[in-house]
Formats: structure tokens, C-alpha cells, sequence
């Protein structure tokens, strides 16, 4: 009789030890469901990777870089030279290699050289800055439609650039779908232009 009470008592504490796993491990399903729902529903993108990684870039980001850093030089260029020219004419009427009237009609002509070149200077740099600032837009405008395209469905309830995070789960990450959907669209625009 012991022995069956004892069977008895051992069964009734496995049942409810094993309905008791059951119930939590039917638990812990739901909230990973949940999770993964949730998680559905957020997601990040790495904006900097796409702009430097994307074919518009590639193409036309870096000959605008190119074109910029070589106006650049060439200011610094001719500034060096202008200064130069100036401390030579100084260095000739302290000497007094050259009258005073021929020192003033020089000083003048580079005064008049240096106006002309910061006009120049001046107007080619807001061109580059226009032509950086379209750039800039294009780039924005094609991430910003890869994403549209991407949430299309409404998937995400938000998208977030990476730049902000501090910790994410890498599953979360659609860097690479949006790079592809941007080097699409923007193959779409060039073939559209070319028309």
C-alpha cells in the first residue's frame, strides 16, 4: 500500500511538473512569436554604407570628389602664387630695384589679379557647391524611395538610421536590400535619361 501511495504520489508530481513545462514551454513559444513579430516590425539601415557602397556614387560621387579636391589645389595654387609675386615686388622696392611709381602700378596689377581670382574662385566654388548640393539630393531621394519601395507592404513600422543605434540585432539590418533597390532605381533613372 506504501508503494502505491508512494507510485501514486510520484505520478500525480510528474503530471503536474510536466503540465507545468508544458504551460511554459507554451509560454515561452507565444512571447518568441511575439518577438519575432515585433521584431518584424522594426528595422535599420546603415545610410552611410549605402551612399558610399550604392553605383551613383561609384559613377558620379567620386568624379565630383575628384573635380573638388582639384579646384581646391588649384585655388591654393594660385593664392601661393599671388603671394609670391607680392613678396617678390616687396622684396624689389625695399632693395630699391624699383621705383616707387613702378611698385605702385605692380602692387595694383596684383590687386587687380587677386580680384579676378576670387571672383573666379568664388564662382567656381558655388558652382561646386550646387553641383555637391543635386548630388547630395539625388542620393536622398533614391535612398529614400528604395526604402518606400522596400516597406511597400508595410512591414516595418519603423526604419531607422543605423548612425543612431547603439546596439541592434543584426537581423534587424536591411542595408543590403536597400543598396540593391538604390543601385536599381538609380540604373531605372539613367536608362530613363538616356531616352
Amino acid at each position: 500500500m506504501k508503494k502505491t501511495l508512494f507510485t501514486l504520489a510520484t505520478a500525480l508530481c510528474m503530471m503536474a511538473c510536466g503540465t507545468e513545462s508544458a504551460e511554459t514551454t507554451a509560454e515561452n513559444a507565444d512571447a518568441t512569436a511575439a518577438a519575432q513579430q515585433g521584431a518584424g516590425e522594426i528595422a535599420y539601415v546603415q545610410v552611410e554604407a549605402v551612399l558610399a557602397q550604392c553605383d551613383l556614387y561609384k559613377n558620379e560621387g567620386t568624379a565630383l570628389q575628384e573635380k573638388t579636391e582639384k579646384a581646391q589645389k588649384s585655388w591654393a595654387q594660385r593664392e601661393r602664387n599671388l603671394q609670391a609675386e607680392a613678396a617678390q615686388l616687396q622684396e624689389k622696392y625695399q632693395k630699391g630695384l624699383i621705383t616707387t611709381a613702378d611698385a605702385q602700378a605692380q602692387q595694383q596689377s596684383i590687386e587687380k589679379r587677386v580680384a579676378a581670382y576670387q571672383s573666379s574662385a568664388q564662382k567656381e566654388a558655388q558652382t561646386l557647391d550646387e553641383e555637391n548640393y543635386v548630388f547630395t539630393n539625388r542620393a536622398q531621394d533614391l535612398l529614400q524611395r528604395a526604402v518606400q519601395e522596400i516597406n511597400a507592404d508595410k512591414k516595418y513600422k519603423l526604419i531607422v538610421n543605423a548612425s543612431a543605434l547603439i546596439d541592434a540585432d543584426t537581423t534587424l539590418n536591411i542595408t543590403p536590400a536597400v543598396l540593391a533597390k538604390v543601385n536599381e532605381l538609380y540604373a531605372a533613372d539613367r536608362k530613363a535619361a538616356k531616352k
